[in-house]
């Protein structure tokens, strides 16, 4: 199938006339440029979050959070995973991983995580690469609009699997 839609490619860059090979050189040279402008904002979400986690305050978080937890029909052990899921995609599902094979996948804590983890994005990667990317400097709303989506698809999940 790839074969074909690159052969299909080359055949309409022919008719169009389009140096393919200048064409290629300029999409590769404009795909470096984006990663280095947004690569920045990228090693700060890392930093941040490994700084998170080594810190201990995550810890702390969860266990402050507990009631908020409770108040939208989340378990608590799902917590490190609320807090995770808007920072980093990896991270988030290793402690899927952790959540699944500690209380299985069909026990409330696993359903809940697994809808969780489908219910949102990584907010703060996913803003911090377009909004880097399209040069925005103020995100104004978008990254507080982003996190109560989360937050409300995280409440929707604990009230869905409720016992």
């Amino acid at each position: 199938m790839t074969a074909w839609l690159l052969a299909i490619a080359m055949v309409i860059a022919m008719i169009r006339r389009v140096e393919v090979y200048t064409a290629f050189t300029a999409g590769a040279r404009e795909g470096m440029e984006t990663a280095m402008r947004i690569l920045p904002g990228l090693a700060a979400i890392f930093v941040a979050l490994r700084m998170l986690e080594a810190s201990g305050l995550m810890h702390a978080l969860c266990g402050a959070l507990a009631p908020v937890a409770a108040w939208l029909g989340l378990p608590e052990g799902v917590m490190p995973l609320l807090l995770l899921r808007p920072l980093s995609g990896s991270a988030s599902l290793g402690m899927l991983a952790d959540i699944l094979r500690q209380y299985g996948p069909d026990s409330r804590m696993g359903l809940v995580a697994s809808a969780m983890m489908g219910s949102g994005e990584t907010v703060m990667y996913t803003c911090a690469l377009y909004l880097a990317a399209a040069g925005v400097k103020k995100s104004r709303y978008i990254i507080p609009a982003s996190l109560l989506g989360w937050i409300v698809g995280c409440a929707v999940a604990g009230c869905f699997f409720r016992a």
